[in-house]
């Protein structure tokens, strides 16, 4: 919480022109839908304090095991940094400048470590502790791989960064700068790094989260991951604990406002005679083969990088989050060209190893990416529309309507290109599938150079493309082409890789050759890639995000394209009927959902929609059947206790319960709806006397119009004479085509409790006839009370 990156970062490109493929390694990371195309990596600001190398024990390195040993025995206090400055510089090259271009550096935040002495100590806490450091490793038995002196502290930002001018990198280095003398002004004496937020080590590995807390160590097994955090021996003093929470509990516009110069000196930040500039039309199409550890030299009326591009992916193991699955072809086992133990290669010249998936645990402690594999074909720069860029959904439209072959590759050799990365190249056959798709594009969403001008039937373009509207794949890299164009289909299976010996690079590229002649010799005419799940017919082009996420497929033949977004679906297309003439029978209608589902009737559209709902949506649906079922079942289990006959089983009362509803169903629709226009009860009788007859038993006598009543009334002093006798049905009696007869309480003895009860009840012996409960002489009293159940 106490220095804020994103103030000394350019994301807007104001100064900056380019970078490397990771950005800005600093002040948030990036997110997947970035309009740069950057890789989707964390935050990972960090400075290094003691480099471990190798963690190989057999190949002279130390365990991760011994660094947790070592650092266990280790004593420090809380430690403070302190900015220094912001510089360029580095040993970044240009393949694609030809020594003539914009050239590339790194930028770096310099920072140093405040050193308290105490009483009467010659040596510094910061001093005893690098020498307590440097003790234990060795006693935990550390490898020679191991730096014998510490690092100077510095934070890595950026990597191969080309700037708009000599002028732009200036005015950012002064910008950067000043923002760097406020966090002097703001922290004279240092500050203890961390935060009061909670955080898992390693990240996103599904740990436990902790209080961060302030002043800790932490072991980066690479740049990206944090394995373990190491507390200090103490808390902070009340001095380190106002600077550490300075800026979130305190308004810093002050210092803001009161530095207003620099009074470091930066010129280290190579912003001394730096008269370069950019020039945009000094494009060419051999720029498209760049070397992704450096930044771009955009065209002209481009004003942000983008590393968006078409191509095939090869993954078979991918991290992508925009796919359903994971493999996207199982053609090639790329893993054969991997050094995995050391043999030839010692090391990489970045932080990545092997983009063909980088082991858990490696021992250079390069960054674990999943398996990246693909062949870029076209890259079609940011997708920001007011950078000069062309929107994600328009580069899907254009796509959809380009009528494709299968795509077919075949791998040719294994080298080393000029820019030291290991690749695999295939056949560059001029009058392929790939080379008609390329050619296509070219002509679509080229940028304009030398008279030649794109036309697309959307009319949406881009001046970001690392291609031009003329270029064709007759005129890039094989036998048929003549090398001066961006069509080169390659692979890169390691940035910069480090061999041992010169004869440990033949040694490995000899190897690599042996299982490259393999798949030739298997696919003497090339081979379309795809799975079971991924392009089942094969020979699909991708559209990428960057080199992890492929976020839209294309089929060959017009036949479709599809997007997939964390597990979710989409159709094909969305047309509901053919677009050109002909019909169904037209191959540029194929891929429409009318003429696709028309063209495959033995797929069920039931089986696209289950499809469309992706493994999310099958999973949702899954969910709620299950949980209505064990609600039915549950439901059934109840009512089956509570009703169910002594010692009868469930499935009898399933089956007794069962007829029982349909019998009720029967006479439901024999008796018709006749009854329900007759009163079911006479006028002026009580709801009171209706809820009392609620708990009174059931007549089990099967007539239909079989009834009891029941009269009770007492005068005062007096007696009453009862008599019974059959008589017509009357209004207002009770209706005579109750199914089944209740013995009930009279409504007067429900209104008044202090009355004595009597009572009188007879039944008909003849079951089809109606008998009339009546008071023969009733006794006029005052309240003239008489009930009819």
């Amino acid at each position: 919480d106490q220095f804020p990156m994103e103030n000394i970062i350019d994301r807007d490109y104001d100064h900056v022109m380019s970078m490397d493929e990771d950005g800005w390694l600093v002040g948030g990371g990036y997110k997947t839908f970035d309009y740069s195309g950057k890789m989707p990596y964390i935050d990972s600001s960090h400075t290094e304090l003691l480099r471990v190398g190798n963690m190989n024990p057999d190949a002279g390195g130390t365990s991760i095991e011994q660094v947790y040993e070592a650092m266990s025995s280790v004593s420090f206090s809380p430690f403070s940094i302190f900015p220094e400055y912001l510089k360029g510089g580095g040993g970044h090259h240009s393949g694609d400048d030809n020594n003539d271009g914009v050239p590339s550096s790194d930028v770096t935040l310099i920072v140093s470590v405040i050193e308290n002495y105490a009483d009467g100590d010659s040596y510094s806490d910061y001093e005893t502790f690098l020498d307590s450091l440097f003790t234990a490793m060795d006693d935990v038995g550390g490898g020679p791989c191991m730096d014998d002196h510490d690092t100077d502290p510095h934070v890595s930002m950026s990597r191969g960064v080309k700037f708009w001018s000599g002028y732009h990198q200036q005015q950012y280095m002064y910008q950067s700068n000043l923002e760097v003398a406020v966090w002097q002004s703001m922290y004279p004496s240092g500050t203890p790094i961390g935060s009061s937020g909670y955080a898992a080590f390693p990240p996103g590995r599904g740990g436990k989260k902790q209080l961060v807390g302030y002043g800790n160590l932490y072991f980066f097994f690479d740049r990206a991951n944090i394995t373990k955090a190491f507390s200090p021996n103490r808390g902070l003093s009340s001095d380190e604990a106002y600077y550490a929470q300075l800026i979130e509990k305190t308004d810093t516009s002050q210092y803001y406002s009161s530095t207003t110069s620099i009074s470091f000196d930066y010129s280290g930040s190579g912003d001394g005679d730096n008269d370069y500039e950019h020039n945009a039309y000094s494009f060419n199409a051999m720029m498209a083969k760049h070397d992704m550890t450096d930044g771009w030299d955009l065209p002209p009326n481009c004003k942000q990088e983008g590393e968006t591009f078409f191509g095939i992916p090869l993954s078979k193991s991918s991290d992508s989050k925009l796919q359903s699955t994971t493999s996207f072809q199982s053609q090639f086992d790329f893993e054969l060209l991997a050094d995995r133990n050391g043999t030839y290669i010692t090391s990489f010249g970045t932080n990545h190893g092997w983009l063909i998936g980088e082991e858990l645990g490696n021992a250079i402690g390069s960054i674990v990416d999943k398996d990246t594999s693909h062949i870029p074909i076209f890259y079609t720069g940011t997708t920001n529309p007011n950078a000069g860029g062309i929107s994600l959904s328009n580069l899907i439209k254009i796509a959809r309507q380009i009528d494709f072959g299968s795509l077919y590759i075949k791998p040719a050799f294994v080298f080393v290109d000029q820019d030291g990365h290991v690749k695999l190249q295939f056949e560059a056959d001029t009058s392929s599938a790939l080379a008609y798709l390329y050619d296509s594009l070219c002509k679509e969403i080229g940028i304009t150079w030398n008279y030649d001008s794109p036309e697309n039937d959307f009319g949406v373009y881009t001046n970001c493309a690392m291609h031009h509207a003329g270029d064709r794949a007759k005129y890039g890299c094989g036998p048929d082409g003549t090398n001066t164009g961006g069509f080169c289909p390659q692979m890169t299976l390691a940035y910069s890789p480090r061999f041992s010996s010169e004869e440990s690079a033949a040694a490995y590229l000899d190897r690599c050759n042996t299982y490259v002649s393999y798949w030739r010799s298997l696919y003497p005419s090339g081979v379309k890639v795809g799975t079971n799940q991924f392009c089942s017919d094969g020979g699909c082009l991708a559209l990428f995000l960057n080199r992890l996420d492929v976020y839209e497929v294309f089929k060959p033949d017009l036949g479709g394209s599809w997007v997939q977004y964390n597990g979710a679906s989409m159709p094909p297309t969305v047309s509901p009927a053919p677009t050109w003439e002909g019909g169904c029978d037209e191959p540029h209608n194929f891929h429409l959902d009318k003429c696709f589902i028309r063209h495959h009737p033995k797929a069920k559209a039931s089986a696209f929609d289950w499809q469309a709902l992706g493994s999310v949506g099958q999973f949702a649906v899954l969910l709620i059947v299950f949980m209505a079922v064990t609600l039915s079942v549950s439901i059934f289990l109840a009512r089956a206790r509570k009703k169910r006959r002594r010692g009868e089983s469930y499935l009898g009362f399933f089956f007794r319960d069962l007829s029982k509803k349909n019998r009720n169903k029967r006479r439901r629709k024999k008796g018709g709806s006749s009854g329900l226009q007759e009163k079911m009860l006479p006028d002026g009788a009580s709801r009171k006397s209706k809820s009392s007859r609620r708990g009174t038993s059931r007549s089990r006598s099967k007539s239909k119009r079989r009834s009891k009543s029941v009269s009770k009334s007492r005068g005062e002093g007096g007696s009453r004479s009862r008599s019974l006798r059959p008589v017509p049905l009357q209004p207002g009696s009770v209706m005579g085509k109750s199914k089944s007869s209740r013995r009930g309480r009279s409504a007067s003895r429900g209104r008044s409790a202090a009355r004595d009860d009597a009572s009188a009840t007879s039944q008909s012996t003849k079951r089809s006839g109606v008998v009339d409960l009546t008071v023969s002489k009733p006794q006029e009293d005052k309240d003239n009370r008489q009930q009819l159940v």
